[in-house]
């Protein structure tokens, strides 16, 4: 890891978290009527980011945030950095021996400190000033940057309680840009059915006719392109956000390997949604396993790969009962998600007449991955084998790759299965028998002899 960006961080939000401790002191001693150097909060500015290089100064800048809104960020980032900052809160009202209704806060279940709240915000914004506390409700609203980029959120944990007695909760995105620098990667599993998939191969790997890669590069030019055309050329009110895109074609023809590619060069994550984790026979679990990806990834500039999409996004049935409303329902939400997803959204699928037509009409381009015809076969064959290796001379891999019909992964099914038979020998040369044998299994799992 990249110690720069760490001491840079560390730095900034050190002195960031001295001026709020400095604020919440000015607070409680204006509150409680004790003496103070100041006579309100706003006499103490905070610190001056212009020239800082750290990922939270950057933000900070960009979004010109106010005062009110760097006390409220940095309240939400203290118990992360500095919970001891917050130790104050715990005082006592010592007539009814509990703590001050009016600093808000929470304790954790593990975390033995003060976890603040929107009504601790509000206290250390306004005091007893009406109108700076209602003011301050705007900021927590829907429409405010912190809420849309999902920089942080009130989170209640029960309905009906009082709107402010959410606790301010940082994302853990931007947790992990303001402290490491880097991207948060979120685990996967039921909260988050989907894996991040990443290639060592290049685009001089992927064997492809040129006329496809030319339809993959329409792909590559609008994650370089589409910030451009949506916000410089004003097109936004024109296009739908982001780029949905159709991969079909037989299995191993390269569109998981052309999606991870995609991602690879554009420095782009490409998360691949697990079906058998998303789809599910209750109502309405369908669309929250879904939700949980794309409210996740809305703001994340990530690429999102639904393979064996049919699975997902199959035709809709005739509602001849409630369990085809609801599935029909579920494909609409589903097709709402995706299309205002603004992102890279790839579909992939072996059978293209599978999918909804509602899904097809909204799609920016379809590509087909077609099984390699001889010359694309015989340039799989010969990458398809270690450099530490030496095929025997009755291997002759340009008519193998006339007389069997292959994708790109079965070749390396292959490969690897006549690789291990040398090894077990105790040698690095490649039999053509072993070859054979490879291909014999590989027709065995499609019904198919050699």
């Amino acid at each position: 890891m990249d110690l720069k960006p760490l001491k840079a961080n560390a730095d900034v939000l050190s002195r960031e978290m001295q001026w709020l401790a400095l604020v919440i002191d000015t607070r409680m001693k204006l509150y409680f009527s004790q003496d103070s150097d100041y006579n309100e909060i706003y006499e103490l500015p905070a610190p001056v980011l212009e020239s800082n290089d750290s990922v939270y100064a950057s933000v900070v800048n960009y979004y010109n945030m106010t005062f009110n809104e760097r006390i409220i960020l940095s309240l939400a980032l203290a118990p992360h950095i500095q919970p001891h900052l917050l130790d104050i809160f715990f005082i006592k009202n010592s007539t009814y021996d509990r703590g001050f209704t009016e600093v808000g806060g929470i304790k954790g279940q593990n975390h033995g400190g003060f976890i603040p709240t929107g009504e601790t915000a509000a206290f250390i914004i306004a005091g007893l000033d009406l109108e700076k506390r209602f003011n301050l409700i705007n900021i927590f609203g829907e429409d405010h940057f912190f809420r849309k980029f999902k920089i942080l959120d009130l989170v209640h944990t029960q309905p009906h309680e009082p709107f402010l007695s959410g606790v301010i909760t940082v994302s853990p995105e931007f947790l992990s840009y303001f402290t490491s620098g880097v991207s948060h990667k979120p685990d996967y599993g039921i909260n988050f059915p989907a894996k991040l998939i990443t290639t060592n191969l290049d685009w001089s790997d992927l064997v492809l006719e040129e006329n496809i890669l030319e339809e993959v590069n329409e792909i590559k030019d609008w994650i370089e392109y589409g910030h451009t055309l949506m916000n410089d050329w004003g097109m936004s009110k024109k296009f739908k956000p982001g780029f949905r895109t159709l991969f079909y074609g037989p299995p191993g023809t390269g569109k998981t390997l052309t999606a991870s590619l995609l991602g690879k060069s554009s420095g782009l994550d490409v998360y691949r949604i697990d079906l058998s984790m998303v789809v599910s026979k209750f109502i309405g679990e369908t669309e929250k396993n879904l939700a949980n990806v794309f409210d996740q990834a809305e703001n994340k500039n990530w690429i999102l790969f639904f393979d064996e999409a049919d699975a997902l996004f199959g035709k809709r049935t005739q509602t001849s009962s409630s369990n085809d409303r609801h599935a029909n329902q579920e494909v609409s939400y589903l097709l709402q998600r995706v299309e205002d997803f603004p992102g890279v959204v790839i579909l992939a699928t072996n059978l293209k007449a599978n999918l909804d037509d509602a899904f097809s009409r909204r799609f920016q381009s379809m590509i087909y991955f077609p099984m390699p015809g001889p010359e694309q076969r015989k340039r799989l064959w010969n990458q398809a084998f270690s450099t530490q290796c030496t095929l025997e001379e009755a291997c002759n891999l340009e008519e193998i790759a006339k007389k069997y019909e292959m994708a790109g992964g079965a070749i390396i099914n292959v490969s690897r299965y006549s690789s291990m038979k040398a090894l077990k020998r105790g040698t690095n040369v490649i039999l053509r028998k072993d070859i054979i044998e490879g291909i014999r299994k590989e027709f065995g799992k499609e019904g198919k002899l050699v």
